[in-house]
């Protein structure tokens, strides 16, 4: 695991020098950031240790070369003067790949610790058969981390928070919590379920947008193509002859010529407000806020998003749901797991607001987040009246899969009928084009 150095000044004016250890700059950002606002830290810099590849000489010797690990090109320097070397050269070792982690690795690990938690092993007999099964070096490296952190006694949210890049945000705080519960396999499994359901919707969406979306643009690209440059050349040898073409042949040569001489504008016209759009919408918090207020209102792949986002949050909440008071954070967790920033907003400013400073019930304060379905809001208030609401959560969850799952097959039947018409027309018209200049008789020149 790499390993990092803090820089700070503390509250005395000391500097302070402390190393650990995290999956990447981003954790170790995160720990330096929870580390510096408990003790009072002024942080100065986060140094990675780092491998740096030198060649050296001692004496009349021959030079030699070797590599050595360091946070930073100074310190190795300052290492080989000591041992009375003279430094020719001294190069960060760039391709020091010790590669990632793919999802389907980690939904393997989480649910076939599921499976054997239930068959009554113990973790860390878990840990050592899936250290010794897993071929990922990332992974494996993972887990001997995790179990030689478990053995030292740290807390659940220590174990797996540095872990955030392999796991992601959610499982890392879900097998934590997972630690202290008193059902590991249940939460084992919810999660694994979690992962697989949302690495599921990922690739179905791409699948009925995204590769459509790439068609679409790619037989535009030959249609522009087409009437820019290889349309020009037959019906400007019929101009060159005085001949008169016909209206479809004529309106598509001087089309060509336009964009032709406009193809730069054009381009850029399309290209920057589609670019600047995209980092709006994905990189900034306003952006995705209005992104993901809008999108659940799109007719047919909006309500399939928006009811997704609501089966992870029903889903999230029947594994953390304790069944006795509020739980307020299990519905912030939830919240945070739906996938909808905007949702996440309303549950948080909205529902946990009121139920933290109202005393509101929770389907009161759901149902005024307006962000929860007719049916969603129905089955959390039966599953309240009935002192069954971690089974209706559960129940919610299950409907909306099915649901879902059938309606993103239709999705993409539609959209792919949707593409193949436009593909169709956009061949019917090249063909007209063209068969209007086949039929140009050379005698109507002299007409």
């Amino acid at each position: 695991m790499p390993q990092f150095r803090l820089r700070a000044i503390s509250a005395q004016g000391k500097l302070i020098k402390s190393e650990f250890e995290a999956d990447s700059k981003k954790q170790a950002e995160k720990r330096v950031e929870k580390i510096s606002r408990k003790n009072g830290l002024k942080v100065k810099g986060i140094d990675k240790k780092e491998t740096y590849q030198y060649k050296v000489q001692k004496g009349n010797k021959d030079p030699v070369t070797g590599e050595q690990e360091a946070f930073s090109k100074e310190e190795v320097e300052k290492a080989l003067v000591k041992l009375g070397y003279k430094v020719i050269r001294i190069n960060k070792k760039w391709f020091d790949f010790k590669g990632g982690v793919p999802q389907k690795e980690v939904v393997t690990f989480i649910s076939l610790s599921a499976d054997l938690l239930e068959q009554q092993l113990s973790f860390d007999e878990i840990l050592e058969l899936l250290h010794e099964d897993t071929t990922n070096a990332r992974m494996k490296e993972t887990i001997a981390t995790i179990q030689k952190d478990l053995k030292d006694g740290k807390e659940g949210d220590e174990v797996y928070g540095k872990h955030e890049d392999v796991f992601g945000e959610f499982a890392s705080y879900m097998l934590s919590v997972a630690s202290t519960s008193g059902n590991m396999a249940q939460v084992f499994k919810s999660t694994a379920k979690f992962l697989e359901r949302d690495a599921e919707f990922k690739s179905n969406l791409r699948r009925s947008l995204l590769m459509p979306a790439i068609t679409v643009v790619a037989t535009i690209g030959v249609i522009l193509f087409y009437v820019g440059y290889i349309f020009p050349a037959t019906a400007e040898a019929f101009v060159e002859m005085d001949i008169k073409l016909p209206p479809m042949t004529a309106a598509t040569l001087e089309m060509s010529y336009w964009l032709q001489d406009n193809w730069l504008i054009l381009t850029l016209a399309h290209v920057i407000p589609i670019a600047g759009a995209w980092y709006w919408l994905t990189q900034t918090a306003k952006g995705q806020l209005w992104r993901d207020k809008n999108i659940i209102k799109i007719p047919v792949i909006g309500d399939l998003i928006h009811k997704t986002s609501i089966e992870i949050f029903a889903r999230v909440f029947y594994t953390l749901y304790s069944g006795s008071g509020q739980n307020i954070e299990v519905i912030k967790v939830a919240a945070e797991a739906c996938r909808n920033k905007y949702m996440e907003k309303q549950i948080k400013e909205v529902a946990i607001k009121m139920m933290l400073k109202e005393g509101a019930g929770l389907i009161e304060s759901l149902k005024a987040t307006g962000v929860f379905t007719d049916t969603a809001i129905s089955r959390f208030k039966l599953g309240a009246e009935s002192g069954a609401l971690k089974q209706n959560a559960k129940q919610l969850a299950q409907y909306y899969e099915t649901q879902t799952t059938y309606k993103m097959d239709t999705i993409v039947d539609m959209i792919s009928l949707g593409v193949n018409l436009f593909i169709m027309v956009a061949l019917i018209a090249i063909t007209i084009v063209s068969a209007e200049s086949a039929l140009i008789q050379p005698n109507q020149g002299g007409m």
